[in-house]
Protein backbone atom coordinates (compact mmCIF):
# COMPACT_ATOMS: atom_id res chain seq x y z
CA UNK A 1 0.00 0.00 0.00
CA UNK A 2 1.24 3.61 -0.36
CA UNK A 3 2.48 5.43 1.91
CA UNK A 4 -0.08 8.20 3.07
CA UNK A 5 1.56 11.76 1.89
CA UNK A 6 -1.44 13.65 0.69
CA UNK A 7 -4.45 15.24 2.15
CA UNK A 8 -7.32 15.64 -0.18
CA UNK A 9 -10.79 17.24 -0.13
CA UNK A 10 -13.28 15.13 -0.97
CA UNK A 11 -16.79 16.42 -2.75
CA UNK A 12 -20.19 14.84 -2.88
CA UNK A 13 -21.39 15.51 -6.53
CA UNK A 14 -24.82 16.44 -7.01
CA UNK A 15 -25.75 19.47 -4.97
CA UNK A 16 -22.29 20.51 -3.99
CA UNK A 17 -20.81 20.78 -7.16
CA UNK A 18 -23.35 20.55 -9.52
CA UNK A 19 -26.92 21.66 -9.46
CA UNK A 20 -29.22 18.70 -7.65
CA UNK A 21 -31.87 17.81 -10.34
CA UNK A 22 -33.24 14.63 -8.48
CA UNK A 23 -31.88 11.93 -10.99
CA UNK A 24 -29.11 12.65 -13.35
CA UNK A 25 -30.02 10.71 -16.06
CA UNK A 26 -29.20 13.07 -19.27
CA UNK A 27 -25.92 15.14 -19.95
CA UNK A 28 -28.07 18.74 -20.24
CA UNK A 29 -28.98 18.51 -16.88
CA UNK A 30 -25.94 18.59 -15.46
CA UNK A 31 -24.46 22.37 -14.18
CA UNK A 32 -22.42 23.04 -12.06
CA UNK A 33 -23.04 25.33 -9.37
CA UNK A 34 -21.80 29.25 -9.31
CA UNK A 35 -17.74 29.32 -7.59
CA UNK A 36 -17.54 25.07 -8.14
CA UNK A 37 -15.05 25.58 -10.38
CA UNK A 38 -12.93 28.12 -8.66
CA UNK A 39 -13.27 25.86 -5.50
CA UNK A 40 -11.58 22.84 -7.21
CA UNK A 41 -9.05 25.51 -8.17
CA UNK A 42 -8.36 26.68 -5.26
CA UNK A 43 -7.94 23.15 -3.51
CA UNK A 44 -5.48 22.13 -6.40
CA UNK A 45 -3.65 24.85 -5.74
CA UNK A 46 -3.15 23.96 -2.16
CA UNK A 47 -1.34 20.80 -3.28
CA UNK A 48 -4.45 18.84 -1.82
CA UNK A 49 -6.21 16.19 -3.78
CA UNK A 50 -9.62 16.88 -5.11
CA UNK A 51 -11.95 13.31 -5.00
CA UNK A 52 -15.45 13.14 -5.72
CA UNK A 53 -17.71 10.75 -3.90
CA UNK A 54 -21.01 9.86 -4.92
CA UNK A 55 -24.10 7.81 -4.25
CA UNK A 56 -25.46 6.74 -7.82
CA UNK A 57 -28.81 4.57 -6.85
CA UNK A 58 -30.30 5.66 -10.20
CA UNK A 59 -27.38 2.73 -11.36
CA UNK A 60 -29.08 0.24 -8.99
CA UNK A 61 -32.83 1.33 -10.17
CA UNK A 62 -32.20 0.93 -13.78
CA UNK A 63 -32.38 4.21 -14.10
CA UNK A 64 -28.78 4.85 -16.03
CA UNK A 65 -25.77 2.48 -16.51
CA UNK A 66 -22.40 3.08 -15.10
CA UNK A 67 -21.03 4.10 -18.49
CA UNK A 68 -23.57 6.89 -18.70
CA UNK A 69 -21.96 7.71 -14.84
CA UNK A 70 -18.94 8.02 -16.41
CA UNK A 71 -19.79 10.41 -19.54
CA UNK A 72 -21.60 12.35 -16.50
CA UNK A 73 -17.73 12.57 -14.72
CA UNK A 74 -16.05 13.19 -18.40
CA UNK A 75 -18.27 16.10 -18.62
CA UNK A 76 -18.21 17.42 -15.56
CA UNK A 77 -13.91 17.15 -15.88
CA UNK A 78 -14.15 19.25 -19.09
CA UNK A 79 -16.69 21.97 -17.69
CA UNK A 80 -14.28 22.45 -14.81
CA UNK A 81 -10.73 21.92 -17.16
CA UNK A 82 -12.44 25.79 -18.32
CA UNK A 83 -11.97 26.81 -15.31
CA UNK A 84 -8.78 25.36 -14.86
CA UNK A 85 -9.73 22.97 -12.28
CA UNK A 86 -9.07 19.11 -12.20
CA UNK A 87 -10.56 16.50 -10.33
CA UNK A 88 -7.84 13.92 -9.14
CA UNK A 89 -10.67 10.80 -9.05
CA UNK A 90 -14.28 10.00 -9.19
CA UNK A 91 -15.53 7.45 -6.88
CA UNK A 92 -19.25 6.14 -7.16
CA UNK A 93 -21.71 3.62 -5.37
CA UNK A 94 -23.99 1.75 -7.66
CA UNK A 95 -26.35 -0.13 -5.16
CA UNK A 96 -29.55 0.69 -3.10
CA UNK A 97 -30.58 -1.88 -0.25
CA UNK A 98 -33.82 -1.85 -1.06
CA UNK A 99 -34.67 -0.57 -4.26
CA UNK A 100 -31.75 -2.07 -6.60
CA UNK A 101 -32.36 -4.64 -9.50
CA UNK A 102 -29.97 -7.49 -9.83
CA UNK A 103 -26.67 -7.25 -8.26
CA UNK A 104 -27.40 -3.76 -7.49
CA UNK A 105 -29.30 -4.73 -4.90
CA UNK A 106 -27.52 -5.14 -1.62
CA UNK A 107 -25.99 -3.17 1.41
CA UNK A 108 -22.45 -2.43 0.78
CA UNK A 109 -19.54 -0.08 2.40
CA UNK A 110 -19.79 1.87 -0.38
CA UNK A 111 -23.24 3.74 0.07
CA UNK A 112 -22.93 6.76 2.01
CA UNK A 113 -23.05 7.40 5.08
CA UNK A 114 -20.49 4.34 5.16
CA UNK A 115 -17.09 5.29 4.60
CA UNK A 116 -15.87 2.95 1.55
CA UNK A 117 -15.50 4.85 -0.59
CA UNK A 118 -13.79 7.27 0.71
CA UNK A 119 -11.09 4.22 2.35
CA UNK A 120 -10.76 2.95 -0.95
CA UNK A 121 -9.67 6.35 -2.47
CA UNK A 122 -7.34 7.15 0.30
CA UNK A 123 -5.83 3.84 -0.29
CA UNK A 124 -5.32 3.88 -4.49
CA UNK A 125 -4.53 7.99 -4.20
CA UNK A 126 -2.18 7.62 -1.13
CA UNK A 127 -4.31 10.16 0.96
CA UNK A 128 -4.03 11.26 4.80
CA UNK A 129 -7.64 10.72 5.53
CA UNK A 130 -6.77 12.44 9.50
CA UNK A 131 -5.52 15.15 7.60
CA UNK A 132 -8.57 15.67 5.02
CA UNK A 133 -11.81 16.80 4.45
CA UNK A 134 -15.27 15.99 3.28
CA UNK A 135 -17.41 18.56 1.68
CA UNK A 136 -22.07 17.80 0.86
CA UNK A 137 -25.09 18.84 0.78
CA UNK A 138 -26.43 15.75 3.24
CA UNK A 139 -25.71 14.39 6.62
CA UNK A 140 -24.72 11.36 5.15
CA UNK A 141 -21.70 13.23 3.52
CA UNK A 142 -20.63 14.23 6.72
CA UNK A 143 -21.62 11.11 8.61
CA UNK A 144 -18.69 9.44 5.94
CA UNK A 145 -16.18 11.67 5.81
CA UNK A 146 -16.32 11.49 9.61
CA UNK A 147 -16.12 7.49 9.95
CA UNK A 148 -13.42 7.77 6.93
CA UNK A 149 -11.47 9.92 9.90
CA UNK A 150 -11.57 13.60 8.07
CA UNK A 151 -13.34 16.36 9.04
CA UNK A 152 -16.95 17.07 7.61
CA UNK A 153 -18.28 20.13 6.19
CA UNK A 154 -21.94 20.63 5.37
CA UNK A 155 -22.90 23.05 2.57
CA UNK A 156 -26.01 25.44 2.06
CA UNK A 157 -26.95 23.96 -1.47
CA UNK A 158 -28.58 21.39 -3.00
CA UNK A 159 -30.58 19.39 -0.49
CA UNK A 160 -28.66 21.56 2.07
CA UNK A 161 -30.44 24.49 2.14
CA UNK A 162 -33.04 22.84 4.46
CA UNK A 163 -30.53 20.19 6.01
CA UNK A 164 -30.24 19.47 9.32
CA UNK A 165 -26.62 18.05 10.96
CA UNK A 166 -28.14 14.65 11.88
CA UNK A 167 -26.33 12.34 13.96
CA UNK A 168 -23.39 13.39 12.68
CA UNK A 169 -22.61 17.38 13.68
CA UNK A 170 -20.36 18.83 11.11
CA UNK A 171 -17.15 20.35 11.68
CA UNK A 172 -18.44 23.13 9.33
CA UNK A 173 -21.38 24.96 7.95
CA UNK A 174 -20.62 26.57 4.53
CA UNK A 175 -22.93 28.52 2.45
CA UNK A 176 -21.53 26.58 -0.67
CA UNK A 177 -18.71 25.12 -2.08
CA UNK A 178 -16.73 28.33 -2.31
CA UNK A 179 -17.18 29.13 0.98
CA UNK A 180 -16.35 25.51 2.50
CA UNK A 181 -12.89 25.51 0.58
CA UNK A 182 -12.42 29.07 2.01
CA UNK A 183 -12.94 27.81 5.52
CA UNK A 184 -10.41 24.98 5.10
CA UNK A 185 -7.50 26.87 3.32
CA UNK A 186 -7.85 29.53 5.97
CA UNK A 187 -7.34 26.47 8.88
CA UNK A 188 -3.51 27.09 7.68
CA UNK A 189 -3.82 22.90 7.33
CA UNK A 190 -3.46 22.86 3.16
CA UNK A 191 -0.54 20.12 3.98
Amino acid sequence: MPKKTSAAVFLDRDGTINEEVGYLDRLDKLRLLPGAGEAVQLINRSGMKVVVITNQSGIGRGLFDEVFVGAVHAEMSRMLGEAGAVIDGFYFCPHHPTEGIGGYRRSCSCRKPAPGLLLRAASELAIDLSRSYMIGDMAKDVEAGQRAGAKGILVRTGYGKDMEAGSSAPDHIASDILDAVRWILGQGKTR
